[in-house]
């Protein structure tokens, strides 16, 4: 009886120990589901482990419902160590609660105001502090086509413009092809219409737009002809595309069924996962025209507000760990997106992403997407009317009032 009770004893001791002498344990609420995220998200949860912690996934699919699920815990008092959001205005509200920790101390050892592209810097830094640990970049309106579906439509060369676009989209047409491979979801439809923006209405028009909100620019026959050529896409998608998910749309284009899709570099992660090459199977132009704008997003994580000495050791292992050079290529090859530190060297990557490096460290092609100009109120705003536009016969003049109306504020 003694023996056991000594041998429980020792047990108990042992378990107390292995417990003290634990690693940081970070529950991380994320959205990356398809094949090439899941891929990619597993390497930075064991570069995590090889750090010393232990990662919690928690994936929900879908960007809304799972950062919904972050901001009701983290309002119940039950939040995760860490949740990834887009690098956008979309955690601003929670910053200005004091719902978040910072990481001030990680962005001044890395360098961050000198390393990250501005618009990214513009998200992350408010008021002076860092509240997010930037993971990718992606840019949103690359174009990716099948290389099989050109061959079969007689397309000798890439687009160069958007005429020449709509040219390759009338010629897959005509090949009974899907011209444009397309999700039918609103965010989706705000892809299309930031790359009809970028490339026809170029980087003044865009920003005007977009970050200024000027009711002139708005309100020009030069915006008139970008929502016209936005509307004009739509011709070009198939009857089964409302409602799909951009990797369905994706998986069109990776099987030559349809000839292009206008999405983000994430695309890309599920031509890796199909086992298809850049340059072989499939094509990726980054701008219709040598200085179109590059429109740069990404994701972080943020780390809500916690005095748990455990949570932010956890905290602070993850946010070092997610800028870490290896990690960081690793994370972007199979993500398809871009390591947001531009002193990476780049030789390793794929022909696409080297392409988007050499663009990204040209500061003049960098701006940010929609959201990272527009609170969520304006760009839902946008969104609601270019999703009405889209999918009714809507006038383009009123599309264009309804749009300056949405961004009057």
């Amino acid at each position: 009886m003694v023996a056991s009770r000594c041998l429980a004893f020792a047990a108990w001791l042992c378990a107390s120990a292995a417990a003290a002498h634990a690693g940081p344990r970070a529950e991380v609420i994320h959205w990356w589901t398809s094949g090439g995220e899941s891929a990619a998200v597993r390497q930075v949860a064991q570069a995590y482990r090889d750090a010393g912690g232990t990662w919690i996934d928690s994936a929900i699919a879908g960007g809304d419902q799972s950062r919904a699920v972050t901001v009701n815990r983290i309002i119940g008092g039950n939040p995760p160590t860490a949740a990834q959001f887009n690098t956008s205005k979309q955690f601003l509200d929670i910053i200005e609660e004091d719902m978040l920790n910072d990481v001030d101390d990680i962005a001044r050892r890395e360098n961050w105001d000198q390393l990250l592209p501005e618009p990214i810097v513009g998200v992350i830094k408010v008021k002076g502090h860092w509240y997010a640990a930037p993971m990718n970049i992606h840019m949103q309106t690359w174009l990716w086509y099948s290389k099989a579906a050109f061959a079969k439509a007689g397309i000798a060369k890439e687009p160069a413009s958007v005429a020449e676009l709509f040219a390759a989209l009338d010629k897959l047409k005509a090949a009974g092809l899907i011209p444009l491979a397309h999700g039918g979801q609103s965010w989706q439809e705000v892809i299309l219409f930031s790359s009809m923006l970028s490339n026809l209405g170029g980087r003044e028009l865009y920003l005007k737009v977009i970050r200024d909100r000027d009711q002139a620019a708005i309100n020009s026959a030069a915006f008139r002809k970008v929502l016209l050529a936005y509307k004009r896409l739509q011709t070009y998608v198939d009857p089964a595309s409302p409602g799909r998910n951009w990797n369905d749309a994706t998986a069109l284009v990776i099987s030559g069924r349809a000839g292009i899709q206008i999405m983000g570099d994430w695309a890309k992660g599920e031509f890796t996962n199909a086992r298809q090459t850049a340059g072989k199977q499939y094509g990726c132009i980054p701008g219709l025209s040598s200085n179109s704008p590059y429109l740069i997003q990404g994701d972080v994580f943020v780390f809500p507000k916690t005095d748990d000495a455990d949570a932010i050791r956890a905290q602070k292992l993850m946010a070092s760990v997610v800028e870490q050079p290896a990690v960081q290529l690793q994370f972007s090859k199979l993500k398809g997106s871009l390591p947001v530190r531009t002193d990476l060297d780049a030789s390793q990557l794929d022909d696409c992403a080297q392409k988007g490096m050499a663009i990204l460290r040209d500061r003049s092609r960098p701006v940010g997407v929609t959201e990272v100009y527009l609170t969520p109120d304006q760009n839902g705003a946008l969104q609601d009317v270019l999703t009405a536009y889209w999918n009714t016969n809507m006038p383009v003049e009123k599309a264009q009032k309804s749009i300056a109306s949405a961004l009057r504020y």
